[in-house]
């Protein structure tokens, strides 16, 4: 394949797995073989729908070198491996998918596929050991796997997966494929356990808090997302859609006829204490609010979480009829994280801006999963010390990277 083939074909693989929700901002990475020595790659920390011709940087496989002065991928060690063990492959694709990430935490190989999925995967789906992004044992535990099956498919334990293809199509189809299997595998799972036929996923993460779960749950309290804007935020009500301006010394509306919602001290608190923050994002997602009604801390079992939304999602009681006072505490355990929970009420997801956010909230969605999945294995989350390294290497280099490229 020429060079030019080669970059455009990973351009629209990158968008095509955005849009179908399999790849997400900078996460993951993808990479197309030109030939028996180099293949094309995306840029570390580069947005996907953003990527042109010349951010897509050529490696060699041999040695990893690299022309030009974008740095490709930190994974492009664990590409080279697999086009070097794999001749037959030309395409890779490197995703957190949300069903494959939980899947792999139980630390298993997958050995059972449906005739018409083992067309597409191979006869099984090997899991890699874990290791640190970007690191020599990461690609250790991958090239394992590689050798052990011949898989299209590898999970990565607290990591993510890696789909193979002899092209962009076949890669593609490998991934869609895979989350079935694996969503497959988690309900199996929970079946194996219960007895009992789970209509979704929803099934497992009820089963789990219920479980965990020592009180009652009351989650009527209203959900608001907000933006800062000087002195001011201002409120959106999630379900109604109506603004309400917040002073943000206050905790109060400007209108002094407007009714105050419950979490506004909760927004104007944490806009006063995190000068880095400028849009708040309270999730409601199902998986998120299941989790808090268990009032325990969520731990990094994905690396995107420790990452992202920081060394620990803690969880806070808000009391309506003491709205500052609850405020002062939900602000001291989210203390530099980007999430904390509200007792049986989702979390409070922060950001410098509305999209990273929204991000937060992604990834503080699937981290709530895989809290609800972990548990299903029994699977330990990942050490505070690789979480925390995790967490600074995110904060000092990539997140800033990313702020550039806007």
């Amino acid at each position: 394949m020429d060079i030019k083939q080669a970059k455009l074909s990973v351009i629209e693989a990158g968008k095509e797995l955005v849009k179908d929700g399999l790849i997400q901002r900078t996460w993951g990475n993808v990479s197309c073989r030109i030939d028996s020595e180099r293949f094309a790659i995306t840029p570390s920390g580069r947005d996907y729908l953003s990527l042109t011709e010349d951010d897509i940087v050529i490696v060699n496989i041999a040695d990893l070198s690299y022309e030009g002065s974008i740095k490709p991928s930190s994974e492009k060690g664990i590409h080279a491996k697999c086009y070097e063990l794999r001749p037959s492959v030309n395409f890779v694709i490197h995703t957190h998918q949300t069903y494959a990430s939980l899947a792999g935490l139980s630390g298993l190989d997958i050995n059972t596929l449906d005739k018409e999925d083992e067309t597409v995967i191979g006869s099984d789906i090997p899991v890699a050991s874990y290791g640190l992004p970007g690191t020599k044992k990461l690609r250790t535990g991958v090239v394992n796997a590689l050798r052990r099956s011949s898989s299209n498919a590898v999970l990565m334990l607290h990591h993510g997966a890696l789909c193979l293809g002899t092209d962009r199509e076949n890669a593609f189809a490998v991934a869609t494929t895979l989350e079935k299997v694996c969503k497959n595998a988690l309900l199996k799972r929970y079946h194996q356990l219960t007895g009992n036929i789970a209509e979704g996923f929803d099934s497992l993460t009820t089963y789990i808090a219920n479980n965990l779960m020592t009180e009652a749950a009351d989650d009527s309290l209203g959900a608001y997302d907000s933006v800062r804007e000087f002195g001011i935020c201002e409120l959106t009500d999630k379900t109604t859609g109506e603004k309400t301006a917040i002073d943000i010394e206050s905790g109060m509306p400007l209108d002094p006829f407007t009714p105050c919602p419950d979490t506004a001290a909760v927004h104007a608190a944490v806009y006063k204490a995190r000068h880095d923050v400028n849009a708040v994002i309270h999730s409601k997602e199902d998986a998120v609010v299941k989790a808090s009604r268990t009032g325990l801390t969520v731990k990094p079992f994905l690396d995107d979480f420790a990452q992202i939304v920081g060394i620990s999602l803690k969880c806070v009681d808000f009391d309506p009829s003491n709205a500052s006072r609850s405020a002062k505490k939900i602000v001291r355990k989210l203390g530099k994280r980007d999430a904390v929970m509200i007792k049986h009420n989702g979390a409070v997801c922060v950001g410098a801006d509305s999209d990273e956010a929204k991000a937060v909230e992604l990834v503080t969605e699937k981290g709530c999963k895989a809290f609800s999945a972990a548990a299903l294995y029994g699977t330990k989350p990942i050490n505070a010390a690789e979480s925390l390294l995790m967490r600074v290497v995110y904060k000092t280099k990539y997140s800033k990277k990313n702020k550039s490229n806007r």
